[in-house]
């Protein structure tokens, strides 16, 4: 790999877990690794289907990503990574 377009990974990636931490991490005091993880995956979930994002035209992520798989050629097959 020559890393080309690499360092624009990283930045969605960076913003994302600093998102995290300021809307979720820093406001919750949890006792336990398991309210902890709830927690988390509540605000995922907020994050993917209900949070507007201005660089998508104030949809969230998940809106975007079904319908732009649903327009897609039904004859290609999509092969999922599990």
């Amino acid at each position: 790999m020559d890393g080309k377009g690499r360092f624009l990974d990283n930045i969605f990636v960076e913003r994302l877990w600093r998102s995290l931490k300021y809307e979720c991490v820093y406001l919750h005091a949890w006792e336990t690794r398991s309210e902890a993880k709830a927690g988390i995956k509540k605000w995922m979930e907020f994050y993917n289907h209900k949070r507007p994002h201005s660089a998508l035209g104030g949809k969230p992520p998940a809106v975007v990503y079904w319908r732009r798989n649903e327009t897609a050629n039904p004859d290609q097959q999509v092969q999922r990574v599990a």
